[in-house]
């Protein structure tokens, strides 16, 4: 079961953060509403959250800016709450450091799974067993320290991107269908996943560790299948 979670929620609109942080506390978390991202670094300062709700509109700048910032100090998962479904917009928040993103209007019952799915991949993240060193072919995974290196040099991955990576390297030669990604790294099934928010993540995964994004290599596509890793290749 996931645990009790202390949620930050940044949300302009009253009357939906209001109906948002009840659902909230119906399960049993506690939610704290900022209504602008001023007040969202003030509430970060004085206090720890284990996940965040992200408008991307707000008052005084927007969900993806806020989203940089909160990476700069926690990687605690990092959910968009968005009126815009334009693959865009889905790649700004991501690419910000995002985890995932709900499109509105959206039900509750939505909502909470995505929040569950994304603590526990946290959750997974810092607690899984034999922590260590993982390589195959350029890329090398440091799985204690959460750090990943391409051909020496670190690069930086999301949480996310780091799970993804994790999940295809200890699996190299398999192919992995997206319901398997998504039960390795969010432990829930596809049914409140997004389809873009897995593609996009392969995409800047792409970027980070192929030598040509455009003609991958390491992050094979199998039509119609899923994703093979081809490191020892």
């Amino acid at each position: 079961m996931t645990r009790l979670l202390s949620i930050l929620l940044v949300e302009d609109d009253e009357n939906l953060s209001n109906g948002i942080r009840y659902a909230l506390e119906q399960e049993g978390w506690s939610a704290t509403v900022a209504g602008n991202v001023s007040r969202a670094l003030e509430l970060m300062e004085n206090g720890h959250f284990d996940l965040a709700l992200l408008d991307v509109m707000l008052p005084d700048g927007n969900g993806f800016e806020l989203c940089k910032k909160i990476r700069g100090r926690s990687d605690m998962p990092v959910i968009f709450l968005t009126a815009r479904d334009e693959e865009v917009s889905v790649v700004m928040g991501l690419e910000s450091g995002g985890d995932d993103y709900v499109t509105k209007p959206f039900r509750l019952r939505e909502l909470i799974s995505r929040i569950k799915a994304n603590a526990r991949r946290i959750q997974k993240i810092h607690s899984d067993e034999g922590s260590g060193l993982l390589e195959s072919g350029p890329v090398k995974l440091d799985t204690a320290k959460i750090r990943a290196y391409r051909s020496g040099k670190e690069i930086f991955l999301t949480p996310t991107e780091f799970r993804i990576l994790r999940s295809l390297i200890e699996n190299s030669g398999t192919v992995l269908t997206r319901d398997q990604l998504l039960e390795k790294v969010w432990s829930i099934d596809g049914e409140f996943i997004e389809d873009n928010t897995l593609s996009v993540h392969i995409r800047k995964l792409r970027e980070k560790v192929e030598e040509d994004p455009s003609k991958p290599k390491l992050i094979e596509t199998l039509r119609g299948l899923g994703y093979r890793w081809n490191g020892e290749k």
